[in-house]
C-alpha cells in the first residue's frame, strides 16, 4: 500500500486526513490541515515567519536566535541541516578510516625497515623485494575497498593523507546535488499546480460553454413560442376587423332604404 514508505504517524494521518499537500514553506508533502506542514505551524509559532535559507534560497529557514544552533554560521532549512549533517558525518567516518589504514600502512614500513636492519644486504635487498611485493597487494586491497564505498580517491591521498580539500569538494558537491534535487522536486510541483490548474480552467470553460448554449437554445425557444403566439393573436386580430367590417355594411343599406 501507500502507506509502507512513511512513518506510523504519517499513516495515521493518511488514515484520518486523506493524502496530504505539499506545505507551503518547505514543499515537503506533509500539509495533512491546511497549507503548512507541522513542523513549520510549530516553528512559525515559536521563532515567527520563515526566512531564506542560504543554502536552498527557499523561504523555509527558521531563526532561532542562537548562533550555536546554525550549521556553521548558516541558517539553514530543515532539509538542508540534515543533508549537511549526512555529509558531514560520512566525510569524518571517511577520514578516520583513511587515517587508520595510513597508521596501518606507517607501521607495516617500520615493521619491514627492522626487519631489514639486521640482515646482510644481500638478504636485506631479498627481503625488502619481497616485503614490497606483499606490501603492494595490501595497500591495493585497501585502496580497492575504500573505492568499493562509492567514493573515488587517488592512491596517494589513500596512503598519504586524508585529503581534506578533496572531502570538502565531495562534500560540497553532494550538497549541491542535494539543493539540485530538491530544486528539481520543487519544479516538479509547480508544474504539476499549473497542470492542475490548466484541467480545471478547461473544465470551467467546458461548463460554461454548456450554459451558454443550454441558455441560447432556452432563448430561441422562449423566442420562438413568443412569435407563435403573437402571429395567432395577429390572426385573430384580422378575423374580428374582417367580421366587424362586414357587420357594418348591412347597417348603412338599411337606413337608407327606409322612408
Amino acid at each position: 500500500s501507500k502507506t509502507n514508505t512513511i512513518c506510523k504517524k504519517c499513516a495515521q494521518n493518511v488514515k484520518l486526513y486523506g493524502t496530504p499537500k505539499p506545505c507551503q514553506y518547505c514543499n515537503i508533502i506533509a500539509a495533512f490541515i491546511g497549507n503548512k506542514c507541522q513542523r513549520c505551524t510549530n516553528s512559525e509559532k515559536k521563532y515567527g515567519p520563515p526566512h531564506s535559507c542560504e543554502q536552498c534560497k527557499q523561504q523555509c529557514a527558521f531563526d532561532r536566535k542562537d548562533d550555536r544552533k546554525k550549521v556553521d554560521g548558516k541558517l539553514l532549512c530543515w532539509l538542508c541541516t540534515l543533508s549537511y549533517k549526512r555529509v558531514l558525518q560520512k566525510t569524518k567516518e571517511q577520514c578516520k578510516h583513511l587515517s587508520s589504514s595510513s597508521r596501518a600502512s606507517l607501521q607495516e614500513k617500520e615493521q619491514y625497515s627492522r626487519l631489514s636492519s639486521g640482515s646482510h644486504y644481500n638478504s636485506q635487498k631479498t627481503l625488502s623485494t619481497s616485503s614490497i611485493q606483499n606490501e603492494i597487494p595490501k595497500k591495493k586491497a585497501k585502496f580497492d575497498a575504500i573505492s568499493a564505498n562509492g567514493d573515488s580517491f587517488s592512491p596517494d591521498l589513500a596512503l598519504d593523507s586524508p585529503g581534506t580539500d578533496h572531502f570538502v569538494i565531495i562534500a560540497q558537491l553532494k550538497e549541491e546535488v542535494a539543493t539540485l534535487k530538491k530544486m528539481l522536486h520543487q519544479k516538479d510541483q509547480m508544474i504539476l499546480e499549473k497542470e492542475k490548474k490548466i484541467t480545471e480552467l478547461k473544465a470551467d470553460l467546458q461548463y460554461q460553454e454548456s450554459q451558454m448554449r443550454a441558455k441560447m437554445n432556452q432563448m430561441e425557444k422562449t423566442h420562438k413560442e413568443v412569435m407563435e403566439q403573437l402571429q395567432a393573436k395577429n390572426r385573430e386580430l384580422l378575423k374580428q376587423a374582417a367580421a366587424l367590417s362586414k357587420g357594418k355594411k348591412p347597417e348603412k343599406s338599411g337606413a337608407i332604404t327606409s322612408p
